[in-house]
């Protein structure tokens, strides 16, 4: 089983990658192709946080995976956005 303090510290990784996500989106959008290392860099990032979570998820009691489970959603939330960033 997951520890308390895993879950946590996988958060806050979550949560610092959606926070350098948004910051990456939000130079993208006004800079176009100027930043595409560090945008790219900032998807890769969500991305493992993703991967990270889902198999955290794995080893954890039914409230710690829905808290990773709401987690995901707002990473891929994220991501998508990236995605469809036409710049």
């Amino acid at each position: 089983m997951a520890t308390r303090q895993s879950v946590e510290e996988h958060i806050q990784q979550c949560e610092d990658a959606i926070r350098n996500a948004q910051e990456q989106f939000n130079k993208a959008s006004m800079q176009e192709h100027y930043e595409d290392e560090s945008f790219t860099s900032s998807m890769q990032q969500l991305e493992q946080a993703y991967n990270d979570i889902s198999k955290l998820a794995l080893s954890c009691n039914g409230q710690q995976r829905e808290q990773l489970h709401r987690m995901r959603l707002q990473l891929q939330q994220v991501q998508n956005n990236m995605i469809l960033l036409d710049h």
